[in-house]
């Protein structure tokens, strides 16, 4: 770990250079976000898009390792890519001419069982199906007990298991899970059920080998769960909000504050500080795209929240604050 107080060489490029614009942007919300942290805050982070199969991991992890995040939201994709990056990395395919990709191209891929995203291809066999084993098995052992789990946790279950080690493909310091697994990390995983592992989960209970829908434990429990947690958190410390890319990832945890101050008439401090790192630009009827005020309207944040939306690609954005705020 780089000492704070003595930055690294990221750290000193990033302020030399980065004045200006999102830039300069980059550079406020790092430091706000470090000034929360000093002060004692927690924070949340979201992930949307594909950060998993953009393997994040490689930053993210030493930042739940060095306890800068105390809870993420991310959807179901980002739960179990993560997993697929771990058990097959060595599998995935670069397609780095992927703009240029014909129909007969995509179709090609699909025949060799290879799903694209963006750039990356992922192996189905490898990845989702050596998952999919694992997971039946432990969706089945709980079926069969008559116990429930969020999905986050069944993936805790199986790592901490050791099942899977044996395919290992990466370093598993380089896997954000395998790191919250570690810390036992609060996660919610709002519409779970939009993956691939909620598909699998879905056909198991079709085909009848599992007999109980409600193994896995649903969206509306996470919100109760996170609820639970934020009233916690925020009786103690000031809870901060960094959101990468738009969606249900950040949609969905953004709206405990105003369920708990206005659906459950609980005063509820608001959230901290706000960051959203998105390429959606402000328009209407966007809510991905909405500046940070709007959420004053809907009793989310306050006026003097510190707020910062940093318009540029995650994948590029998000390292390099990790790396500032880390002191790299």
């Amino acid at each position: 770990m780089t000492n704070p107080t003595s930055p690294g060489p990221i750290s000193q490029f990033l302020r030399h250079h980065y004045r200006h614009f999102n830039a300069a942007a980059l550079i406020d919300a790092t430091d706000a976000y470090i000034a929360h942290m000093e002060r004692g805050g927690a924070m949340m982070i979201t992930l949307a898009g594909a950060m998993s199969t953009a393997e994040l991991g490689l930053s993210l992890a030493e930042m739940i390792r060095q306890d800068k995040v105390q809870i993420i939201s991310c959807t179901g994709a980002n739960l179990e890519e993560d997993v697929f990056n771990l058990i097959a990395h060595d599998f995935y395919e670069r397609v780095p001419h992927y703009r240029d990709l014909r129909p007969e191209d995509e179709q090609a891929l699909l025949e060799r069982h290879m799903n694209r995203v963006t750039d990356t291809a992922i192996p189905e066999g490898e990845a989702m199906r050596r998952l999919e084993n694992a997971l039946i098995e432990e969706w089945t052992r709980a079926d069969q007990a008559g116990e429930r789990y969020f999905p986050h946790e069944f993936l805790y279950r199986i790592i901490r298991s050791g099942r899977l080690e044996e395919h290992y493909q990466i370093d598993p310091k380089d896997s954000w899970l395998v790191a919250a697994a570690e810390k036992d990390l609060p996660i919610v995983v709002p519409g779970w059920e939009d993956s691939t592992s909620g598909n699998m989960y879905a056909a198991a209970n079709l085909r009848g080998e599992l007999k109980n829908v409600h193994t896995v434990r649903t969206g509306i429990e996470y919100m109760m769960y996170l609820a639970d947690w934020y009233t916690e958190a925020s009786a103690e410390r000031s809870v901060g909000f960094y959101q990468i890319g738009g969606g249900i990832a950040g949609d969905f945890p953004i709206c405990v504050v105003p369920m708990l101050e206005q659906d459950m008439q609980r005063p509820t401090p608001l959230w901290g500080y706000f960051c959203q790192i998105s390429d959606s630009t402000t328009s209407y009827g966007s809510y991905s795209g909405a500046v940070p005020n709007e959420k004053i309207t809907w009793g989310k944040l306050g006026i003097d929240t510190p707020k910062f939306v940093i318009e540029s690609d995650a994948t590029i954005v998000a390292p390099l604050m990790f790396a500032m705020i880390l002191g790299q």
